[in-house]
Parts: C-alpha cells; sequence; structure tokens
C-alpha cells in the first residue's frame, strides 16, 4: 500500500525541478503533475534549451502526463508548480481539463489570474507551500540576469 502524500511533498518534487531550470539556466520553474498518488511527469522550464517559447514547465508536464496515462485529460491529476502559470499554460491546463493545480508563487506580473480565471470550471486551485522558496529562487535568477547584463 502506498503512504499518501502530501501537497508539502508534491511541490518539494516541482522545486527540485525549478532548481534543475536554475542551473541550466532557464528561468527557475518546476512542475510535477500527480495521478493517484503517484508522481506521471516531471518537468522544468526549457525554453533557451529547446528555443522554444512553448517549454514551460507545465506544457511538458501536461505533454509527459498525457502521454503516461494514455488520454488527453488529466481530469484525476494534480499539477504541481512553483509558479502561477501564465495564460498560454493556463489554457492548456483548460483544455486537459486539469482536476487540481497547486502553485506555489503568485505572478503579479504574467500569472493567469491576473487576467481572469481561465482554467476549466471544475479545476480546483490551491496556492500551497514552497511559496517563499520560489519567489527567492526566481528573484536570485533574475538578479544575476541584471548583473551579467550590466
Amino acid at each position: 500500500m502506498l503512504e499518501p502524500k502530501d501537497d508539502e511533498y508534491f511541490m518539494k518534487q516541482a522545486f527540485n525541478e525549478a532548481e534543475k531550470a536554475f542551473e541550466n539556466g532557464e528561468v527557475p520553474v518546476g512542475a510535477v503533475v500527480v495521478c493517484q498518488n503517484q508522481i506521471i511527469a516531471r518537468a522544468h522550464n526549457q525554453t533557451q534549451l529547446l528555443d522554444d517559447v512553448t517549454a514551460h514547465a507545465e506544457m511538458i508536464g501536461i505533454t509527459t502526463a498525457t502521454s503516461n496515462v494514455g488520454y488527453k485529460y488529466l481530469n484525476n491529476c494534480t499539477l504541481y508548480v512553483t509558479l502561477e502559470p501564465c495564460v498560454m499554460c493556463a489554457g492548456a491546463l483548460f483544455w486537459a481539463k486539469l482536476g487540481k493545480l497547486v502553485y506555489a508563487a503568485k505572478d503579479e506580473k504574467q500569472g493567469y489570474s491576473r487576467y481572469s480565471n481561465l482554467l476549466h470550471p471544475k479545476t480546483k486551485v490551491v496556492q500551497g507551500p514552497f511559496a517563499e522558496e520560489s519567489t527567492k529562487l526566481l528573484q536570485d535568477f533574475f538578479q544575476a540576469k541584471r548583473k551579467k547584463s550590466s
């Protein structure tokens, strides 16, 4: 029998992915998709590596998760992501009919909730743990970028 894991456990896994992105010079956002208490997808931003503006952690996570479940809908799944999804990712989550979204840091500038609720009406949304850690990782990343360019 599997021991139940909580939001903190899964968000820590997403944060680990964000740290990988940071190490690779990507905006440090990480995600995991969970179904039946199992991680079925791990992802982090890869826009620089793939030279693809759509290669956000959420988009890669959705693609991997749907491949793993063999079905285009993720209505029985939860996405844990270290930063509130942008409008593009929220649109993809809408079409995937995601069951639950747990995000760490709020994105005041680019987050989907700034515009309206773009998620499927049945998607539950929770601002979860690791908000401070995720915010600090993002701030450190952009501070280092600014120092390099000056």
